[in-house]
């Protein structure tokens, strides 16, 4: 599945491959540029209830905020603070969206015998007229590529973080780690919910990669840089070159990619970072 969408400031462009050992795609991406989300959820736990949860993640967080969006008026409008959190309003949507993913969710696995345990990651975004909001549970990954310096902008849900973080493992010998793969977090795996919540102030030639992680657990932060500085602004290309990349290193698990390029943009302002780690159902 290919999705390329443009916009006078920003274009985005996204792709799921299901790899060269898996025979099934638990992975979904969505790229919606009317409303200006992208999303990308890993699914897992059980047969084909990985890919259950993924799509009801996506389909639950995309509904929602795409109703908030034509309910407030548009990217303008949710681009406002919110004077009691100090986030802004597309902020609050897509903190509000993710709980209720979590909850439809939970809900269906605890109603459902043969989607018991099922869960998922997600990372998504949702652009304003001068911000990105990014929400994340798991190890799914979004990425910030400025001035030729790649950041990382989220913090994976994982037991390997965990042990990196206290100083038993390091972070050099991940790929020794013998559960890396095993999430400390994810949408459905308990009825509150958390959802990692930040917000940055675009600025012009901003590259952003949302990833599962098909794509970290094939190539490192140096590869991805080298490869996202290729064939010039063509996101599409660079899209599809990730994950070729990633099959060919072994391809060891679903691979999915999606890229938001942001053009020349007079209203962005320096970036600025703010957090909240959000506890909760929707209600």
């Amino acid at each position: 599945m290919l999705d390329t969408s443009k916009h006078a400031c920003f274009t985005m462009a996204g792709q799921t491959d299901s790899g060269r050992v898996r025979d099934h795609n638990e992975d979904v991406v969505l790229v919606d540029n009317r409303i200006r989300l992208a999303l990308i959820a890993d699914g897992m736990g059980g047969y084909n209830a990985g890919e259950i949860a993924a799509r009801m993640a996506v389909d639950v967080v995309a509904e929602g905020t795409a109703q908030a969006f034509d309910a407030q008026g548009g990217s303008k409008a949710l681009d406002k603070a919110d004077p009691a959190t100090g986030l802004s309003q597309a902020g609050l949507v897509l903190r509000d969206q993710v709980l209720r993913a979590n909850e439809a969710i939970f809900e269906s696995s605890l109603n459902e015998p043969e989607y018991e345990g099922m869960g998922t990651t997600l990372v998504g975004v949702l652009l304003t007229d001068r911000r990105l909001v990014v929400a994340h549970v798991g190890d799914s990954r979004c990425y910030r590529l400025r001035n030729g310096s790649l950041m990382t902008l989220t913090r994976d849900h994982s037991l390997l973080q965990e042990q990196i973080d206290c100083g038993e493992w390091k972070e050099e010998d991940a790929g020794s780690f013998p559960h890396k793969n095993l999430v400390t977090r994810a949408l459905g795996a308990e009825r509150y919910g958390q959802v990692d919540l930040a917000e940055h102030f675009v600025e012009p030639d901003d590259l952003y990669l949302l990833c599962s992680d098909g794509l970290t657990d094939m190539l490192d932060t140096t590869q991805i840089m080298r490869l996202l500085l290729e064939n010039n602004g063509d996101l599409t290309r660079k899209v599809a070159l990730l994950i070729q990349t990633a099959n060919e290193m072994g391809g060891r698990d679903n691979v999915s990619v999606v890229l938001i390029g942001i053009a020349a943009d007079p209203t962005a302002t320096p970036a600025v970072i703010r957090k909240r780690k959000v506890t909760g159902t929707w209600k």
